[in-house]
């Protein structure tokens, strides 16, 4: 019973907070354009939804193609951390100091010097993305079981090998981790390089209705950009369970220990091979 009303507590909290929202909106005759009440743009997305899915459309895109970028970028820096302890002191302080900089201090930047297409608004989908992948990735490898790693060794396992049955594996609970958080930025981030300067998505209809006060508009673009945040976070753990089965009850270790598993096995049946 605890466990329900847990679950249906932040609900309730929500449909409180809206009530509470429109009735003092109606009560007080507060106009449209300072603040409309949530049935007015439940109503008006309703209305501007072919508009706003063919803006979504858009900024999916970017958002989509940045993260995309991000992960394979932050993949390799992660491994390239973990293996050699020289470059992790030389970059890690540069990761910590860009994340000091606002992301839209540096959109009008790209836009200077990358025009008004796509490719500002991907750039500025990375920024935002990268850094809590590479961060969760490098924490994960450096964060396992040393024993495991003998033992690969002492069967003569490559360094190739320590990344593809150990260290990734044990890593990916970490990374899933930051695959979410970065699902949750990337919508935003593609959204902040609309703002400076696109002709489509979510980023030019918010900026196009709050210069025309239709804050009604606001409100709805702004109930997309939530729905689409919440489902790209949802995508992740998606990816997350078709691509680890074993971690839904289990958790790394088991995964690592398959791994092994095979590893050593092979390495039997060459043995018995060779005999």
């Amino acid at each position: 019973m605890m466990k329900r009303l847990n679950k249906l507590a932040p609900i309730l909290v929500i449909i409180v907070l809206l009530t509470a929202w429109e009735f003092t909106v109606k009560i007080a005759h507060i106009p449209l354009y300072v603040l409309p009440a949530p049935s007015a743009a439940i109503g008006t997305f309703v209305q501007e939804f072919p508009t706003l899915i063919r803006h979504a459309g858009i900024t999916v895109m970017e958002a989509l193609a940045g993260m995309g970028i991000a992960f394979a970028i932050a993949i390799a820096i992660g491994i390239l951390i973990d293996a050699m302890p020289t470059f992790k002191k030389c970059i890690y302080p540069i990761l910590v100091v860009t994340q000091t900089v606002p992301v839209i201090v540096l959109a009008p930047i790209f836009v200077i010097y990358m025009g008004f297409g796509y490719a500002p608004k991907i750039l500025t989908v990375v920024l935002m993305c990268f850094f809590p992948i590479v961060v969760s990735f490098s924490d994960g490898l450096g964060q396992m079981d040393k024993e495991y790693l003998n033992l690969i060794r002492t069967y003569g396992g490559s360094k190739f090998q320590l990344y593809k049955i150990v260290k990734i594996p044990s890593a990916m609970i970490s990374l899933l981790s930051g695959l979410k958080v970065a699902a949750t930025y990337s919508i935003s981030g593609a959204v902040v390089g609309e703002w400076i300067a696109a002709q489509s998505g979510l980023g030019y209809y918010l900026i196009r209705a709050k210069n025309g006060y239709m804050l009604d508009k606001v409100f709805a673009c702004v109930l997309i950009i939530i729905i689409l945040s919440l489902m790209m976070n949802g995508v992740v753990k998606l990816f997350g369970y078709a691509m680890l089965p074993s971690q839904r009850k289990k958790g790394n270790k088991n995964l690592v220990s398959v791994h092994i598993t095979k590893f050593l096995n092979n390495i039997y049946k060459r043995k018995n091979y060779e005999k």
